[in-house]
């Protein structure tokens, strides 16, 4: 998803191949042998999203999601990447995990969460009146965190955090990346992203 918001903004086109995880290609695993998404095919084969978000925005970057990027704003990707998407895997996946404490867990992803509302309070970005890189780096998982009991995290007191998401899975923006593709494959014909015909920002 983060991959794909990069992409958007940046405003560069790509051929998407959607596949199934379950049924990897052939080409997928032969580029990547990892066999995880995304894969991104350029001059060099890029594996995770974050990388590609990095190769997307630093080709070109029209909304200037690059301006708020001080150390704090990347620490606060690398605390995402890390303690809390180690949590919320354990919260989502608990039954992977019956070792854990499933509430521990969602205990330590909510403290994030936490770290999110005060860095929000005020602002409807993380860094002012734009999205930053980290915005668009962190709202993906939080939206997974969410989704793992929407009813609880209703209930929870993340005031400008549940604000910040709803604007994002309201907007164009987001609406756009979800897009249902058909499945790809050998021969098909080429689905260019983003849509060519749709203004998305």
């Amino acid at each position: 998803m983060r991959a794909r918001l990069a992409i958007q903004s940046a405003g560069i086109m790509v051929e998407l191949r959607e596949i199934v995880l379950r049924n990897k290609p052939q080409d997928m695993l032969t580029a990547s042998p990892k066999g995880t998404v995304p894969v991104l095919l350029t001059d060099t084969v890029i594996e995770e999203s974050l990388d590609v978000m990095h190769w997307a925005i630093g080709q070109s970057d029209p909304e200037n999601l690059m301006a708020s990027m001080t150390d704090a704003a990347n620490i606060l990707i690398a605390e995402c990447d890390g303690p809390f998407k180690t949590a919320l895997d354990h919260t989502k996946y608990a039954v992977r995990y019956p070792e854990l404490d499933a509430t521990e867990s969602r205990a330590t992803a909510a403290a994030f969460i936490t770290k999110l509302d005060i860095q929000l309070n005020g602002k409807p970005w993380l860094y002012g009146d734009h999205p930053s890189f980290a915005d668009l780096a962190i709202l993906p998982f939080v939206r997974q965190f969410a989704h793992t009991d929407l009813e609880w995290w209703n209930d929870q007191p993340f005031e400008h955090v549940q604000t910040w998401l709803d604007e994002f899975k309201s907007s164009e923006r987001f609406r756009s990346i979800m897009t249902k593709y058909p499945l790809w494959t050998s021969g098909a014909q080429r689905i260019l992203f983003p849509d060519p015909a749709r203004s998305t920002l």
